[in-house]
């Protein structure tokens, strides 16, 4: 079980980034898996936010073709969301009081790794390396 992230879904829809064909690779074989894999709303919407940006793309996609990758992944079988559970504020509390160096925009991946916790999954497969300043998680790369 792991949770892809946002930037992971960007590079797969950005035919023009460099690790476009690795992490389209890497989509394709997790939609043909039969163990689950996961995204947060909160990524799915960051992902249609950044792919019909136009300060981020020379051409943004439109956003009936971002909603229609987000159909493809969400008919995977094997793909899911993760959302809070009752015990959410809990987690939270717990990773926000031990995280002093949470502040700004790493409030937002808090946020996923919160959820993260709370269903019991580690791994996430992204190039952001500010998950590693959560050391429950398991960051992987998959372009290295």
């Amino acid at each position: 079980m792991f949770v892809v992230d946002t930037n992971i879904l960007v590079y797969a829809a950005d035919k023009s980034s460099p690790a476009h064909d690795l992490c389209r690779e890497k989509i394709e074989e997790w939609r043909r898996q039969s163990s689950p894999w996961y995204a947060t709303w909160g990524i799915l919407y960051e992902f249609l936010r950044v792919i019909t940006h136009p300060r981020f793309f020379r051409q943004p996609w439109g956003v009936a073709q971002a909603w229609g990758f987000v159909e493809a992944l969400l008919a995977s079988p094997t793909f899911g969301l993760l959302a809070p559970s009752e015990r959410h504020a809990q987690v939270a509390a717990e990773v926000l009081k031990k995280g002093e160096h949470l502040r700004g925009n790493l409030i937002y991946d808090a946020q996923t790794a919160i959820l993260m916790r709370e269903h019991g999954i580690k791994m996430i497969y992204t190039r952001d390396t500010d998950f590693h300043r959560f050391p429950f998680l398991e960051p992987v790369d998959p372009t290295l």
